[in-house]
């Protein structure tokens, strides 16, 4: 599987531990750059109210098959959780869309 970055998610958030766990549980606006020569697919997004966001998570290293979560003390399977911690570090978000602005999306 080969995968082709189309742009940069830009946030304040500088370490895992500051990220929210559900991106629709923050107020942040984060800054979506997408790649000048992918700006063309984002013709009429402007259309829709969120967006899906796939996204690797750079920060991730290693993983364990089984985690503790945040608020338990019992181990769980990696998959049941949202650990970033993954043999493919991607992340899924559903985020409003505020504006765009030529590749610019808030």
């Amino acid at each position: 599987m080969t995968l082709t970055p189309i742009g940069v998610i830009h946030s304040p958030y500088k370490s895992l531990r500051d990220c929210p766990r559900q991106a629709s549980k923050s107020e942040v606006v984060a800054v979506i750059e997408v790649f000048e020569q992918y700006a063309g697919g984002l013709k009429d997004i402007e259309g829709f109210s969120h967006l899906i966001l796939l996204y690797w998570l750079h920060k991730s290293h290693g993983y364990s098959l089984l985690v503790r979560t945040p608020w338990d003390t019992e181990l769980h399977g990696l998959f049941t959780t949202r650990s970033p911690n993954r043999p493919n570090p991607i992340g899924i978000s559903v985020v409003k869309l505020i504006e765009r602005r030529g590749n610019i999306l808030r």
